[in-house]
């Protein structure tokens, strides 16, 4: 059945954003929180975005970071570095002269 409503604009851009992220349509979206409502249901699953990105209770996005042993390390002698020779080639463009 099709229905009119007449919304608030913020209120409408959020139910578009959560229904994006959640790869859902607007019209899935409203459905089940009509039907949330009309349960008395306040708990909705949290459905996984990706492999990173999960949403809350809420429906905001919380981003997994990786640990420590899932990326390569620096140390920080290098990490110095890497830095100093970024700063000295910003340095000389900057001064106009060939990097």
């Amino acid at each position: 059945m099709k229905t009119t409503l007449d919304l608030p604009d913020h209120l409408v851009r959020q139910a578009k954003q959560r229904a994006l992220l959640q790869g859902r349509t607007l019209k899935e979206l409203v459905a089940e929180y009509i039907r949330q409502g009309l349960h008395g249901s306040t708990t909705a699953s949290v459905p996984t975005v990706s492999d990173g990105v999960m949403l809350d209770s809420a429906g905001l996005p919380v981003f997994r970071c990786e640990t420590a042993n899932d990326r390569p390390g620096i140390d920080l002698a290098k990490a110095l570095q890497l830095e100093q020779q970024g700063l000295e080639l910003e340095d000389l463009r900057r001064a106009g002269r060939p990097a």
